[in-house]
């Protein structure tokens, strides 16, 4: 479940528990609006720790160093200073 429907949750449960006077038999609407609250309010949490570990930046073991690379292709015998080439 996504950060969406817990949010959806916690409407859901906040409706049913301060917007209605619906009254069923064997259910107590009120508890499972709480109930749908506190559910959401747990998925948030989950959520948020999730996305913050996930968030975290590793720096890399090590460190990469670029060495200057002479081209061997064009270098030949006696022409040391780059002229000639």
């Amino acid at each position: 479940m996504g950060l969406g429907g817990c949010i959806i949750l916690i409407a859901v449960g906040a409706i049913l528990t301060f917007a209605t006077d619906w009254q069923m038999q064997g259910v107590n609407l009120d508890m499972v609006g709480v109930i749908l609250m506190i559910v959401g309010l747990i998925g948030v949490t989950t959520f948020s720790s999730i996305a913050r570990r996930r968030r975290v930046m590793v720096p890399p073991a090590s460190t990469v160093v670029e060495t200057d690379r002479h081209d061997h292709r064009h270098h030949r015998e006696g022409y040391g200073d780059g002229y000639g080439v």
